[in-house]
């Protein structure tokens, strides 16, 4: 690593030799801008809009745009009568419990090496930082600003992590914020046990820029004369949810299960679950709809007998009156008889 900056720690009557070193480092794949027919990169010149001229670096001055095309020219002399600290010192304003600082406030984070002789305070003030468990807030000016930040103990080195101003946090303002939402206390619940579910300890090192990889893969092909096959990744349709209960059940079951755990199971005569119900509900509308074309022929069936009975009666009716022709006829026989007699 290249030291960046020099300068002291200033702990009270004691300073402390330090050198600065960034303590983090992009990753990220970095392309040029070329020509596409030839490879060629492409260049910007840096040249001025009113007179056309390229200009170099030490014709170059600070603009402040104060509106209607009007601008405030800073030279490098406006810059050198600002109230700025020293630019070589780490000023030491107090300390507070790191539990205090929101994280929110970080930005960059630096190494500090000592410098010679300053070992010995620089591992004093390490050792009293670890022992009180606290952080020092500190001033210091980089890059001709000056900037709040914390010195803390990070495997047994002190980390300057730089600091944004609190009037640079922006303040929230989405609509939902004014919305009376009230959560239940069964989902609070359910929330809290999938949070136990996945509970677990940091370890960033398993974690992995995925993204990354692949991109370089495809560079790597690129520069072998390779053939990149992408294959197609088959996308699982997620399960509807339920209710916001049953998704919380179902992402407990699935987090315990990816632990090897036995997942929390609605049956067993105890109390049915949001989940253990939907499912009931589901199982239920199926019988129904398997069972509604069975209850539709039945009916059909039973129409059908009832349509039947009247005429059944009908002819029940009408056989009786045919078998009672002959009694009328024997009875017209013996009027007859008698009137021939």
């Amino acid at each position: 690593m290249r030291a960046i900056w020099k300068g002291a720690v200033s702990f009270g009557l004691v300073s402390i030799g330090v050198k600065l070193y960034s303590a983090t480092e992009e990753k990220d794949i970095r392309f040029h801008q070329v020509h596409r027919e030839d490879g060629g990169r492409i260049r910007y010149k840096r040249t001025c809009s009113v007179c056309g001229e390229e200009v170099t670096y030490d014709d170059i001055a600070k603009g402040y745009d104060i509106g209607g095309g009007e601008m405030v020219i800073l030279t490098d002399e406006d810059f050198a009568d600002l109230p700025l600290t020293s630019s070589r010192a780490i000023d030491v304003l107090e300390f507070v419990p790191a539990e205090q600082v929101d994280p929110i406030l970080y930005n960059k984070a630096y190494f500090l090496e000592p410098e010679g002789t300053a070992t010995k305070p620089y591992v004093l003030l390490r050792d009293a930082l670890v022992d009180s468990e606290r952080v020092a807030i500190v001033k210091v000016a980089l890059r001709q600003r000056e900037q709040l930040a914390t010195l803390r103990v990070r495997e047994g080195v002190l980390l300057l992590n730089t600091m944004l101003w609190p009037d640079e946090i922006r303040t929230p303002d989405f609509g939902f914020l004014d919305e009376d939402l009230k959560v239940r206390p069964p989902e609070l619940a359910m929330a809290s046990s999938l949070i136990d579910s996945m509970t677990g300890e940091f370890e960033p090192d398993v974690f992995t820029d995925d993204y990354r990889a692949a991109l370089q893969e495809v560079i790597d092909a690129k520069v072998e004369g390779r053939e990149v096959v992408q294959p197609e990744e088959v996308e699982e349709a997620p399960a509807a949810a339920v209710d916001l209960m049953a998704a919380l059940k179902a992402s407990v079951d699935r987090a315990r299960a990816a632990r090897g755990e036995q997942p929390a199971r609605g049956g067993g005569g105890g109390e049915p679950t949001p989940i253990s119900s939907a499912r009931s509900a589901q199982k239920a509308a199926e019988k129904k709809a398997t069972k509604a074309p069975a209850k539709k022929a039945a009916a059909k069936k039973t129409a059908e007998k009832k349509a039947a009975e009247p005429a059944k009666k009908t002819a029940a009716k009408k056989t009786p009156a045919k078998k009672a022709e002959p009694a009328k006829k024997t009875a017209a026989r013996k009027t007859a008889s008698r009137k021939t007699a």
